[in-house]
């Protein structure tokens, strides 16, 4: 049984006929051709899924789209512009942290959370808040530097 789901989604209205235990990634892929946020691996356990819901961290592989329904919905395409880049977009650059990018989506969803409860946490405050994702290139360090360096840009 479909329902349709209207949403907020990177500022503009959205709008999906869907099961509403359909993943909310699904909808966002799928039903509306983004190209972020990405399938990780299924269960919220790499965070490559990671968008915010009403300004939260959340793991759109297992939320149910309906949890969307009359929400806000921001994915990395609409936490900045390439005129106006988030903070933790231009440190990424600065900090030449992308290499295969699959990951990115979920580390910069998280720390954007983050950053935004806390604006200027310590290092073991942004391990923790990280804590849980995956990136298998190997880049935390550099991911680490460029949340720091967000952090002293707020």
């Amino acid at each position: 049984m479909t329902e349709r789901i209207s949403f907020q989604l990177n500022g503009r209205e959205a709008v999906v006929d869907a099961d509403p235990e359909m993943p909310l990634l699904y909808a966002l892929r799928g039903d509306l051709g983004l190209d972020n946020p990405h399938f990780g691996c299924g269960l919220a356990q790499c965070g490559a899924c990671t968008v915010h819901l009403n300004g939260e961290a959340t793991r759109s592989c297992v939320t149910p789209v309906a949890a969307a329904k009359g929400a806000k919905v921001t994915t990395l395409a609409g936490l900045g512009s390439e005129k106006h880049p988030h903070p933790l977009q231009a440190a990424y650059v600065e900090e030449q942290v992308p290499q295969c990018g699959y990951c990115i989506n979920g580390w910069m969803m998280t720390a954007a959370a983050l950053l935004k409860s806390n604006p200027h946490p310590t290092d073991a405050q942004i391990r923790e808040g990280l804590s849980g994702l995956k990136c298998r290139c190997g880049t935390h360090m550099a991911i680490l530097r460029a949340v720091k360096r967000a952090a002293a840009m707020a």
